[in-house]
């Protein structure tokens, strides 16, 4: 299998996983549907430039943010915020699963680590 290949299985093992989870805990749909599309609200900072565009989209479409969420929720008992962070990763799953990834400051948005694989 190539590694693009591998990247989209990925992303829908992850988002379906994530979205699970969520569901099984019982959590509400109508704030999953919500906040689900919330971290492309980053690709604001392609109105500046590609350079502040890239590295805002980035920062909030890796799994470092909501593992870090999910971590800090499960140790202080936050339910708010271990929820969040499901739906947080699930939207980057589904990313994945669609063929979009981390992109490039000095390539056009479209550009991505996805496309390179």
């Amino acid at each position: 299998m190539n590694p693009r290949t591998l990247v989209r299985a990925e992303g829908a093992i992850v988002a379906a996983a994530a979205t699970a989870t969520y569901a099984l805990q019982g959590r509400s749909l109508l704030v999953f549907l919500a906040l689900v599309l919330l971290p492309d609200v980053s690709m604001a900072g392609y109105l500046h430039s590609r350079r502040v565009g890239a590295t805002t989209y980035n920062a909030v479409h890796t799994y470092l943010g909501p593992v870090t969420l999910a971590a800090a929720g499960i140790l202080t008992g936050t339910g708010l915020a271990v929820g969040v962070a499901l739906i947080w990763t699930a939207h980057i799953g589904a990313d994945r699963l669609f063929g979009y990834g981390l992109k490039y400051a000095d390539r056009e948005f479209g550009d991505t680590h996805v496309q390179r694989l």
